[in-house]
C-alpha cells in the first residue's frame, strides 16, 4: 500500500515537472517566434531600429521565458536591453510630466507678438502704455509681464526706445516725397569685346514706380550733374514734389550733383556706410531686373541692352503683379479684371517676359 502510494506521488511529481518543462519551452518557442516576425519586419535596414510596440511585444515574452532563459538562447538583444525596455514602459506609461505644469502659465504666442509690435512701431510707448493698449483690446497682461517679453527680445526700455527712429518708421512717416537710385552694372557683347555699362535709376517707394535716369559706359560728374537737371525738370522731373533722394556712399553722388537737387528743393540723405538694407527697395528692383531679364539674355550692343531695360521697366510697371502693393499691378490699364473674351498673351523680349489678359469680346 505504502508502495503505490510512493509511486503515485512520483508520478505526481513528474507530470508537475513536466507540465512546468514544457510551459517553458512553449515560453521559448513563443520568444523566438516573434523575435523572428520583428526581425522580418527589420529585414532591409543595416542597423536594427525597434519601435515602441515591438519592444513591448518582446518584453513581454521574455518576462515568461526569464532572465537564465534568455541567456540559454541566441536573440536579437540581450537580456539586459530588454529588461531596461521593459523598465522604461512602465516609466512611461506612469509619467506625468508632460501633463504637469510648473508655475504660472506662460503668455499666449499671439499676445507676446502684439506686445513686441505696439513696442516697435511706438517707441514712446512705456509698459504701462503698452498694458493699457492691450487692455482695450481684451487682454489682460501684468506689467512685469510685458517687461520679461521686451527684455527677452532684446528690445530697450521706452526711454532708449525714443531716442532713436527706425528707418522703416521714417520711410514710412515720408511716404510720397522720398525716392531711392542707385547704379547696377551690365556686361555687353560688342565687336570690342565685353564692355560694362552702368544704369542709374531712381525709385518712388511708394508707388515702386521707376525711372532709368540713364545708361554709360563711364559715368562722371557732368554726365551725373545732366541726369540731376533731367530728373528736376520742372515739366517731366521725375522728381517733381519729392523733398528727399536717398542713395549710397558711391563717390559719384558729387557735391555738384546734390547741390543741383538742393536748388530744385530735393534733400539728398547718404546711407551709412555697410548698410545695404536701408536701400532695400532699390536693391529689391536690381534683383528683379537681374533675375527676370537680363540674366536670360545676352545684351548685343548698348542699342539692344537699352530696348531690354526699356521693355523690362515697361513690363514692371504695367504687366508685373507686386507682393508690396497687395499683388496689384503700378500701372493698371482696366478697371479691373473681365470675366469674359479669350485669353491672350503679350509677349516682350520673344517670350521672356509675359502678360496674360483678355481681350475684349
Amino acid at each position: 500500500m505504502l508502495d503505490l502510494m510512493s509511486s503515485f506521488q512520483l508520478h505526481f511529481l513528474l507530470m508537475i515537472f513536466a507540465g512546468w518543462v514544457n510551459r517553458r519551452q512553449q515560453g521559448v518557442i513563443e520568444y523566438l517566434q516573434e523575435e523572428n516576425r520583428v526581425l522580418r519586419e527589420q529585414l532591409g535596414g543595416k542597423r536594427l531600429l525597434f519601435t515602441d510596440r515591438q519592444r513591448r511585444r518582446l518584453a513581454a515574452k521574455a518576462k515568461v521565458v526569464g532572465r537564465n532563459g534568455l541567456f540559454e538562447i541566441s536573440t536579437l538583444v540581450t537580456p539586459d536591453t530588454l529588461l531596461r525596455w521593459y523598465r522604461r514602459l512602465i516609466a512611461k506609461k506612469y509619467d506625468g510630466s508632460k501633463s504637469r505644469s510648473v508655475g504660472r502659465p506662460k503668455t499666449a504666442t499671439p499676445i507676446g507678438e502684439l506686445i513686441l509690435r505696439m513696442a516697435s512701431e511706438n517707441p514712446t510707448w512705456g509698459y504701462t502704455r503698452i498694458r493699457g493698449a492691450l487692455y482695450n483690446l481684451g487682454h489682460e497682461v501684468g506689467r512685469n509681464t510685458i517687461k520679461r517679453i521686451l527684455i527677452e527680445n532684446g528690445i530697450d526700455p521706452a526711454p532708449l526706445r525714443s531716442k532713436g527712429m527706425s528707418w522703416e518708421t521714417f520711410l514710412k512717416a515720408h511716404w510720397g516725397v522720398i525716392v531711392a537710385t542707385d547704379f547696377f552694372s551690365v556686361e555687353v557683347l560688342t565687336r570690342f569685346g565685353l564692355i560694362r555699362y552702368f544704369v542709374l535709376f531712381v525709385i518712388d517707394l511708394q508707388t515702386r514706380r521707376v525711372e532709368i535716369a540713364g545708361i554709360v559706359q563711364q559715368p562722371n560728374g557732368q554726365w551725373m550733374q545732366q541726369v540731376a537737371r533731367n530728373l528736376t525738370d520742372c515739366g517731366e522731373g521725375f522728381l517733381t514734389g519729392v523733398h528727399y533722394l536717398i542713395h549710397d556712399r558711391d563717390p559719384l553722388y558729387t557735391e555738384a550733383f546734390r547741390a543741383l537737387l538742393k536748388r530744385s528743393g530735393v534733400k539728398t540723405v547718404k546711407l551709412p556706410a555697410r548698410s545695404p538694407n536701408l536701400n532695400a527697395y532699390a536693391e529689391r528692383f536690381v534683383r528683379s531686373v537681374k533675375s527676370e531679364c537680363l540674366a536670360k539674355i545676352i545684351p548685343l550692343g548698348e542699342r539692344h541692352l537699352r530696348k531690354a531695360v526699356k521693355e523690362y521697366t515697361e513690363h514692371y510697371h504695367q504687366e508685373r503683379n507686386h507682393q508690396g502693393l497687395d499683388n496689384e499691378l503700378i500701372e493698371k490699364v482696366t478697371a479691373g479684371p473681365k470675366m469674359d473674351g479669350t485669353v491672350a498673351c503679350r509677349e516682350r523680349l520673344g517670350g521672356i517676359l509675359n502678360y496674360y489678359y483678355r481681350r475684349a469680346a
